[in-house]
């Protein structure tokens, strides 16, 4: 792979989001910023000095400049973000205390929702390491998850790691769909982020780990990370070896997108050379970092704190 390829190109929503940590009722402020999955996952990988490219449609609103203007401080490459004449999607996002959140979606009809494949430009593609898009993105629309079809096979064709994570919501989605979304991509997916305690018992009836990424590996995942609030880590398994890696912090302020800022760690280490197990330790660090603020992006952490522990801190 040559010097000038992206590590990383996701496909996915970007949202305003709009956070506090008083009850949604009680706030007479809110903190602007950014957010959405296959976003935080840029950003993350980012911030830890990759080569990332954003595939998105963007509207034409008040907030479409800010977004601009953020995206390119943040270094992100936006050449394919296409701006579209409809609405950004927000979400508000409240803390009052780790127990006690509130989450509001405002995102049907929105701009991502006009993705399509004529977005996937398939020589962009081919000039990654690895493409990464999620359920969320292929609930969007029908367009939408044509689009990321799209990307993974150009990207298999090629010979390019792909990266899906189910990111299954009940506000979202109906289980049945992401198990309808889960099947179309699989057997495009060579890495596969998912969370026990809401994709796999919502697209499996399956208990056991030990079940399921039997299920996965022969489904052909060369790599599994299943996240687990219950264990208080993250179970890799690579090549049929599965290994455990705990969360590295149980400091927890808000876990707002902290699994994604983990898949952008994750993937942002297996780009640069180092092995699953390696990448998820980077990865644990960055997630309880991020996840000691509030919000999905601005609590994101950077390259230096990530590395300063991970290469003197044994957790």
């Amino acid at each position: 792979m040559t010097d000038n390829k992206f590590d990383l190109i996701t496909i996915g929503e970007s949202l305003i989001e709009f956070s506090t940590n008083q009850k949604l009722e009680d706030a007479e402020c809110l903190h602007k910023y950014y957010g959405g999955d296959s976003l935080v996952v840029a950003v993350a990988a980012k911030r830890l000095n990759a080569k990332v490219g954003f595939i998105t449609c963007l509207g034409d609103d008040s907030f479409k400049d800010y977004l601009l203007s953020s995206w390119n401080k943040e270094g992100l490459d936006i050449s394919h973000v296409k701006v579209v004449n409809d609405q950004n999607g927000i979400y508000m996002v409240s803390r009052a205390s780790v127990d006690d959140k509130e989450f509001v979606y405002y995102r049907k009809k929105i701009a991502p929702a006009k993705l399509s494949i004529d977005d996937i430009d398939e020589e962009y593609i081919k000039n990654s390491k690895i493409v990464y898009a999620s359920g969320i993105t292929q609930s969007l629309s029908l367009n939408s998850r044509e689009a990321v079809k799209r990307a993974f096979e150009i990207a298999k064709e090629n010979g390019i790691l792909t990266a899906y994570d189910p990111n299954y919501s009940s506000i979202i989605s109906s289980p049945e769909d992401a198990k309808e979304y889960f099947d179309e991509i699989i057997p495009l997916t060579d890495i596969l982020f998912m969370s026990s305690k809401y994709d796999t018992k919502s697209i499996f009836e399956i208990e056991s780990l030990e079940n399921i990424v039997k299920h996965l590996t022969d489904c052909g995942i060369q790599t599994i990370v299943i996240k687990s609030s219950k264990d208080k880590g993250y179970f890799v398994n690579n090549q049929c070896n599965t290994s455990f890696i705990p969360f590295y912090t149980e400091n927890i302020i808000d876990t707002t997108s902290s699994g994604d800022a983990f898949n952008g760690a994750f993937l942002y280490s297996i780009a640069n050379g180092y092995n699953p197990v390696e990448a998820a330790k980077i990865a644990s660090i960055d997630a309880g970092l991020q996840a000691q603020g509030i919000g999905a992006i601005k609590s994101t952490p950077y390259h230096d704190e990530v590395f300063k522990i991970f290469k003197t801190e044994e957790f």
